[in-house]
């Protein structure tokens, strides 16, 4: 699986970010936080001595999602010329999303009348299909 330059600087930068350890500690385990920091560093070594890169890194570093899109760009374009690199930094970017812990908590609904309604729980959706509604899928049986 091919990560995008987006998606690496967003774990590069997530630990930064993040509004609270805490929250971020129930998201990722400790290891897959740890390799974010290996990931930052990575990032900011190869950029050193880039003057704009170094000013972005910088300004998200200092708290600022302004400069993310700009960031973005220099390492897509960085990727793109460097793909050794590019593959480093891809394996690191899937250590730390094997790294993500999933949420098993329970979610409930009682309907007590002849209502319908749906629960989505969404925030660690990734990938996939989200199915809401009165839905009847109907599929053929693959022939063996």
């Amino acid at each position: 699986m091919s990560l995008t330059a987006a998606i690496i600087v967003e774990l590069a930068f997530k630990k930064i970010l993040e509004t609270s350890a805490g929250e971020l500690s129930k998201k990722f385990t400790v290891s897959a936080i740890a390799k974010m920091d290996e990931l930052r560093q990575m990032i900011q070594d190869k950029f050193t001595g880039n003057s704009r890169a170094e000013t972005a890194i910088n300004a998200i570093a200092d708290g600022s999602t302004s400069e993310i899109p700009r960031l973005e760009v220099y390492l897509e374009d960085l990727m793109r010329d460097d793909p050794e690199f590019a593959n480093q930094l891809q394996l690191l970017a899937q250590e730390i999303n094997a790294g993500k812990l999933q949420d098993n908590s329970k979610i409930e609904q009682n309907n007590y009348d002849n209502s319908t309604g749906s629960i989505n729980k969404l925030e660690n959706v990734e990938g996939g299909t989200n199915y809401i509604g009165n839905i009847t899928i109907n599929q053929n049986k693959p022939d063996d």
